[in-house]
């Protein structure tokens, strides 16, 4: 089988000339967004820029915004605060499966990687599908505690399911693959290789593909090559990879991106899927640094990046942020089982795009509204004035995806009518058309009990979320104790009779067991509010 090492040159001066640095991307801890301390997701402060871990915040319903403090009309128009929460759309959900991995090894997930919304995004919700291409709008919620004045409102957005897979537009696929020491480690390349094997057989004839390697150097085992007549080679260079050395990411995804560009295909959809622990040790290992390689390949070329996670030790920071810059998305992987859901059964939502540079703001009336809070979406913050520049980066989303965000919401006491009113912006992929869909929820429809008649897909968010933010240490007000989660979640895979749901309890299980092994409290316990 032919082979060559690239040099790496000439591509690179286009992607070096652009100087593009990281933008919305950047771990974060938890942060309180209510209208007492900053009111939204991105304002006041530039779009997207990097914001430094915060610590939790104290618990929201122990403060109050400034115009619930103002008695008289003057003093809430100088306090003016800020009722718009604006965000790009991720679909990410590697951070649950990380986390599923580390608890399943006996220990808890440092609170970096875990990111709310990428729990909550990893579960089926049951949203209405619109009939054409956009987005539908949903917006619900409901009351955790039957004491509490806070509820949680359920911000749902939705895509069109993928249609037969022929009717795709043809894929040109880069399979940027770690080949370092710490892949040689079960799990970890065997399960790459296992990977990448279902999915040339699942490809069509008028897909091509293209492998580039990397461990202390990057190396092209195949320049891109349509399926049809050559499934056999590209078995051949998948089955041929072997563990090396030392992880150069940088020089993997520099490479990578030559090659997607030498075979860039116009009408395809150009994707680079990097496969990897991300554990970066040599060569360029600072994000931004990386970065910089990549921006003008999507900004010319319309290069999307889609992550796969692999491996005990993580790089989940590294990988985010590569996805996140690469207008893509990230996933993990621990087992042949979750492999064959991403690249067979997911692969459509992972190859085609429905929607570029999607971003969603809700507007919340500040008549009803006293406070409330944003849970995730730290790192995908947008400025409110740029939710309709266009030229701001936003997030990608495929076929069949659905996009959740959840918020903690205090309403000012006998409130009634417009609670918020959310909207969704995107780019249409091939013509760049912007376009727009709307909904809105009202105080009646957030107000029943949350554990006891809202709809069953709405408590599984509700206990996704609850859950993440107990493993980052946060404070969101009703969240219940470990084992009361549990058990909301082992009576939601029987109702729902969903396999997820079963293994998400399993996973909080393992969660308290640690905690309590270890002596520690669960933090949100009971105090926080009733259970309803």
């Amino acid at each position: 089988m032919e082979r060559r090492t690239r040099t790496r040159q000439g591509v690179l001066a286009l992607f070096l000339a652009g100087g593009i640095l990281i933008t919305g991307c950047g771990a974060g801890g938890t942060v309180s967004e209510t209208s007492a301390d900053r009111g939204v997701a991105g304002s006041g402060g530039p779009a997207g820029g990097e914001q430094p871990p915060a610590a939790p915040s104290a618990v929201p319903g122990q403060e109050e915004d400034a115009a619930g403090r103002a008695e008289d009309g003057a003093a809430r128009e100088s306090a003016a605060p800020d009722y718009l929460s604006t965000f790009a759309l991720d679909v990410d959900t590697a951070s649950y499966g990380y986390a599923r991995r580390t608890l399943g090894d006996g220990q808890l997930p440092a609170a970096g990687t875990v990111r709310p919304e990428e729990f909550v995004n990893s579960f089926r919700q049951g949203y209405e599908r619109p009939k054409g291409n956009g987005f539908s709008v949903n917006v619900d919620g409901a009351r955790p505690g039957v004491a509490s004045d806070w509820s949680l409102v359920r911000v749902g957005l939705a895509t069109k399911a993928a249609s037969d897979a022929g009717d795709r537009p043809p894929a040109a696929l880069t399979f940027v693959v770690d080949i370092s020491g710490s892949m040689s480690e079960p799990g970890r390349l065997d399960l790459a290789k296992t990977s990448l094997g279902v999915l040339a057989d699942e490809l069509r004839d008028d897909d091509s593909v293209s492998l580039v390697t990397f461990s202390g150097e990057a190396e092209t085992r195949l320049p891109m090559t349509r399926l049809q007549g050559n499934r056999t080679r590209v078995r051949d260079a998948i089955e041929e990879m072997e563990p090396a050395d030392s992880t150069n990411v940088a020089a993997g995804v520099q490479q990578g991106y030559e090659e997607a560009v030498e075979g860039h295909r116009k009408g395809a959809t150009n994707r680079v899927v990097l496969l990897s622990d991300a554990l970066a040790n040599t060569g360029e290992t600072d994000a931004d640094a990386i970065l910089e390689r990549i921006g003008d390949a999507r900004e010319e070329y319309g290069i999307t990046l889609f992550g796969v996670g692999v491996g005990s030790d993580y790089g989940d920071a590294l990988m985010e942020r590569l996805t996140n810059k690469g207008d893509g998305n990230t996933t993990y992987i621990a087992d042949e089982t979750q492999a064959r859901k991403v690249f067979v059964d997911q692969l459509p939502a992972h190859v085609e795009l429905r929607a570029r540079d999607a971003k969603a703001q809700v507007a919340f009336d500040r008549e009803t509204v006293k406070q409330f809070r944003l849970i995730g979406y730290e790192n995908r913050k947008v400025a409110d004035d740029d939710f309709r520049d266009d030229s701001v980066d936003g997030g990608e989303v495929g076929p069949g995806h659905t996009v959740t965000a959840l918020y903690a919401v205090r309403l000012r006491e006998g409130a009634s009518g417009r609670v918020a009113t959310a909207t969704v912006r995107w780019l249409d992929p091939r013509t760049r058309t912007a376009h727009e869909e709307t909904g809105s929820v009202e105080t009646g429809a957030i107000d029943g009990k949350l554990w006891d008649g809202a709809a069953p897909r709405l408590q599984v968010t509700a206990v996704a979320a609850y859950f993440a933010d107990t493993l980052r240490g946060g404070d969101l007000p009703g969240t219940p104790s470990l084992g009361q989660l549990a058990s909301r979640a082992r009576k939601l895979a029987s109702s729902t009779e969903d396999s997820s749901v079963e293994k998400l309890a399993t996973a909080i299980e393992q969660a308290d067991r640690i905690r309590n092994g270890g002596g520690d409290e669960p933090p949100g316990g009971e105090g926080e509010g009733e259970l309803g």
